[in-house]
């Protein structure tokens, strides 16, 4: 087991904070997205499903515990069990809180809600993947794969489908016509599945998020638009929809898109007690400099789920988890999360 050491936070002056902004300016605190990682009831029945149906490659199962994971989660008297898969060269972490465990996913959950997030996976084929996911008795998010029109110039012709996992974790596969996306999504690798292109998190205001994911974090802005009309009212099956979709970049990873529904703003707010292993819990874990974010995080007043910095002996790493203006929650670490 990794043996850790907790740091304590013991205060930073004004000087201090507004030397680390500055810092900020002159670069990017984030360097990479490693992965994205979820809370899961049962991992084993979770494997399965990734690995059989969406055909995740297994890369390591771990477990740990100890007062300096308690800090770094949040969550006392923790025994934590990951297992970190691969899709192409993107990682997806699956968490499962032995002890002590979290609430189910809410049962009346909606894509609009607060605590929605999803992974986006891209598939050479939506129309075999569709079939195939059938066949496995996939739980529809979407009422069946959406294309999205021509009178969306950044979106049209890009196809997808919301479907959910085992526990209830929203998913989406993804397919992008020539001249669209990543270009290594229109490489010819004889897959299916062929890697995760990002995460999406719904956000009650754009403009709040973009201070923390990019003022404070250091993401990029790659792209805008504003999706509407019947395709994405079934896609998010949510009637009247209407989203402002923003994308952000590290220099390395997938992307993380915010979804600003501005029709209709009935979505519930992230429960307040949110905590890691709530199994609606997820985490986007990214390589940064831990102490610059911390500064930043600390001077604009966001929620620290960590109470301080984390340091790890063996790996060598620092991190510290914080949760954005909703409540989704970035764990940064100094060198990339294995």
């Amino acid at each position: 087991m990794k043996k850790l050491e907790f740091l304590r936070w013991i205060g930073v002056s004004a000087a201090a904070c507004l030397a680390g902004l500055g810092a900020h300016a002159a670069g990017s605190p984030v360097s990479a997205v490693d992965s994205v990682a979820m809370t899961v009831g049962n991992l084993d029945a979770s494997r399965a499903f990734y690995e059989k149906v969406l055909k995740f490659e297994f890369v390591s199962d771990t477990e740990v515990s100890g007062e300096a994971y308690e800090h770094l989660y949040g969550v006392f008297g923790l025994r934590l069990r990951i297992v970190t898969l691969k899709l192409g060269d993107e990682r997806l972490q699956l968490e499962q809180f032995i002890a002590p465990q979290g609430r189910p996913f809410p049962v009346d959950s909606h894509s609009n809600d607060g605590w929605f997030q999803h992974m986006a996976i891209i598939v050479s084929d939506m129309d075999r993947a569709f079939a195939w996911l059938r066949e496995h008795n996939a739980t529809f998010a979407s009422s069946g794969p959406q294309v999205l029109p021509q009178s969306n110039k950044q979106a049209a012709g890009i196809s997808a489908f919301y479907f959910r996992d085992p526990d209830g974790h929203y998913l989406e596969v993804l397919h992008f016509p020539d001249g669209k996306g990543n270009p290594k999504w229109h490489e010819r690798l004889g897959r299916l599945f062929l890697g995760i292109d990002h995460t999406a998190i719904v956000v009650a205001d754009t403009e709040s998020s973009l201070k923390f994911y990019r003022d404070t974090l250091g993401l990029e802005i790659v792209g805008t638009s504003e999706n509407y009309g019947t395709e994405q009212e079934h896609l998010n099956n949510v009637f009247g929809a209407r989203l402002r979709i923003t994308t952000l970049h590290a220099a390395r990873g997938p992307g993380v898109e915010l979804l600003e529904y501005l029709t209709p703003r009935d979505g519930r707010a992230m429960p307040v007690d949110t905590r890691a292993n709530d199994v609606w819990h997820w985490q986007i874990n990214l390589t940064a400099d831990v102490d610059a974010v911390e500064r930043g995080a600390r001077a604009n007043h966001y929620r620290m789920i960590s109470p301080g910095i984390v340091a790890e002996d063996v790996r060598k790493t620092t991190g510290i988890m914080i949760a954005d203006p909703d409540g989704h929650a970035s764990l940064l670490e100094s060198t990339p999360h294995p």
